[in-house]
């Protein structure tokens, strides 16, 4: 795959390696944030929404038929959905990482709980043995999978941290129980709202699996505070899906919809305040 590098202007001045097919879309983003940046009111008290781009650098992800990483894929993604939040004047986005960087697990989840994210929203493309297997997936944090096919999610994701070096915790089925323990009743009940109204946003847009509003013990979603998602926006291992996941059109209903998503989240808790 042809990659060169591009100068990305998103604030911290990095010059990262990125793939031709996608470097469009990048610098697109970057002249959208520098104008949105420069006209936008300062949000001081609106909602924390923390985007979540997975992996990057030294871990590519899964990696394509054709070649795509999902990096890359997660990266676009993240960097046009914090623009279209941030167009409705209502939040304040932030991402754990705007470049192509390596992140360990942990912290991506320590930067959300730093900054006091009111929402967490991790954005992935999977990978299956089956390369028929295609459509969007959202997943929420469980001590036990939902199915074979997330359990092999969860440990594929939850190994990421291999890239991290000797200081990598393994996470063990006791673990697991654990991470699903440290989440309050009232995150679960919002995680639970969040992907349902995900799923919802997204079938109106694009192909997702049977049964798409999945749990297992993914580590990136064991914040106690914040209600969490992770969102799986196709399948690198089936052509279709990563053939659409590299235009920037079928990137945009993606992120049309979770950002109609986020909306109903928050009117649905607006409304259970006023009727408290």
């Amino acid at each position: 795959m042809l990659e060169r590098r591009l100068l990305l202007s998103l604030g911290t001045g990095a010059t990262v390696l990125i793939p031709s097919w996608l470097q469009p879309a990048i610098a697109w983003a970057a002249t959208k944030h520098k104008l949105h940046q420069a006209s936008k009111p300062l949000l001081k008290n609106a909602p924390l929404i923390m985007l979540d781009a997975g992996h990057g650098g030294k871990d590519p992800g899964a990696i394509g038929v054709a070649g795509t990483y999902e990096k890359h894929v997660a990266l676009a993604s993240a960097h046009a959905l914090k623009l279209r939040l941030e167009a409705s004047g209502r939040y304040r986005v932030a991402m754990t990482r705007a470049t192509d960087h390596f992140i360990p697990l942990e912290d991506r989840v320590a930067i959300a709980q730093d900054q006091k994210a009111d929402l967490f929203v991790s954005m992935h493309a999977d990978s299956v043995p089956d390369h028929s297997v295609r459509g969007a997936s959202v997943y929420t944090l469980s001590s036990d999978a939902s199915d074979r096919q997330t359990a092999g999610l969860a440990q594929r994701e939850n190994s990421s941290d291999r890239f991290a070096g000797p200081h990598f915790k393994g996470v063990s089925p006791a673990v697991a129980r654990i991470l699903a323990s440290l989440v309050g009743r009232e995150t679960r009940v919002g995680s639970a709202q969040l992907q349902q109204d995900m799923v919802q946003n997204l079938s109106d847009e694009i192909d997702i699996l049977p049964n798409p509003a999945r749990h297992a013990a993914f580590v990136v979603l064991k914040s106690a505070e914040i209600p969490s998602v992770l969102v799986e926006m196709g399948f690198m291992s089936n052509f279709k899906d990563e053939s659409a996941l590299r235009q920037q059109s079928h990137r945009d209903r993606i992120t049309l919809a979770m950002t109609n998503a986020v909306d109903a989240w928050y009117v649905a808790r607006q409304s259970a305040r006023m009727a408290g």
